[in-house]
């Protein structure tokens, strides 16, 4: 609401630069009707500014995707490679009064020096609206699941394998994004109800191989470099390639999230002891952890066994008990229904 508000005083009595599209999206349905009560609203549309649908959509790449070649501000998440549906596109992240004064003289311009910055005071009390929301039902075993076509049920993992053995599928670098893991935009999206078939992109701009390959070796693992897996959250950059049948992910560091996600789908996420140790794994080396869930159980330290080249490498985990336990039971959807054991 704040940065909405600002954005409409800001515009207020001004016009967008004839050569800029400019588009706003409210964060949701709370903060659209509350910018309109306001009459933020107003003044945001009187300056030429188009507000779009609180939903995924330029930032993915569905709808307003930048010309050929062109340039776009933006106040919102991510700026990879291609990700605003135009691959030579420059994108630029910034604060909403930088995009404000790129819009108004149509090149990237420091909002200080359109003026001193509007001071804006906010509602005392945001309402909120919970009309629409249905609530669940005191008998869900009754509900009956209505899917269309392209609705599959949830694939659910198996529980952990006493010893996990299989091939290297992919070996990547560092700063590989879940947009690399599982691409979105428009092709994409509408499969999301649909693991099997969004399954098929996995990796698909890495390497084209890779679903082919992972689908003949009936699984195996990846290794990659540091912060694997950063950007969106995006469960199915978790969940697609657990479908594929990825048991481990060994990296030299995680970003955050995507370490969640791992554990929730029942993915061993683990961290070489020694960075160095990554140059001593290729893509297609076999790679063998024996006793692996007795040894997570016990906390044991784990090696792997590289039974290509005949060494072994030392690797960590940073895991709870109860991390420990849901990856043992093949992800939180096995470990929930076993009562939490």
């Amino acid at each position: 609401v704040a940065d909405l508000m600002t954005t409409a005083a800001l515009l207020k009595g001004k016009k967008i630069h004839p050569d800029v599209s400019c588009t706003i999206t409210p964060g949701s349905k709370q903060v659209f009707e509350t910018i309109a009560a306001e009459g933020a609203l107003t003044d945001i549309i009187a300056s030429g500014a188009r507000i779009i649908e609180s939903a995924c959509g330029p930032c993915i790449g569905m709808g307003q995707a930048p010309n050929s070649g062109g340039v776009s501000v933006r106040s919102f998440n991510r700026n990879f490679p291609g990700r605003s549906g135009t691959k030579d596109a420059q994108v630029y992240l910034a604060s909403p009064e930088t995009c404000v004064a790129a819009a108004l003289t149509g090149m990237i311009t420091d909002p200080r020096e359109l003026g001193k910055m509007p001071r804006i005071k906010l509602p005392e009390k945001v309402t909120v609206d919970d009309s629409g929301v249905i609530p669940p039902s005191k008998t869900p075993g009754k509900v009956e699941i209505l899917r269309g076509p392209n609705i599959a049920p949830l694939p659910i993992n198996e529980p952990m394998p006493s010893t996990l053995e299989g091939d290297v599928l992919l070996k990547t670098g560092d700063n590989i994004t879940t947009d690399h893991i599982m691409p979105a935009g428009a092709k994409v999206l509408p499969l999301r109800s649909n693991i099997p078939k969004i399954a098929e992109f996995v990796y698909c701009y890495v390497d084209p191989e890779f679903v082919r390959r992972a689908k003949e070796k009936k699984g195996g693992f990846i290794i990659g470099g540091d912060n694997y897996g950063q950007g969106s959250s995006r469960e199915h950059a978790a969940l697609a390639p657990m479908y594929l049948g990825v048991k481990m992910v060994l990296t030299k560091s995680f970003a955050r999230i995507h370490l969640a996600n791992l554990i929730n789908f029942g993915i061993l996420p683990l961290t070489f002891s020694d960075p160095a140790d990554y140059e001593r794994i290729e893509q297609g080396d076999r790679l063998q952890l024996p006793m692996v869930s007795d040894l997570l159980a016990t906390g044991a330290d784990l090696t792997v066994k590289n039974l290509t080249k005949g060494i072994d490498i030392y690797v960590t985990y940073q895991l709870t008990p109860r991390q420990v336990a849901i990856i043992r039971a093949g992800g939180l959807l096995n470990y929930i229904r076993g009562g939490g054991r």
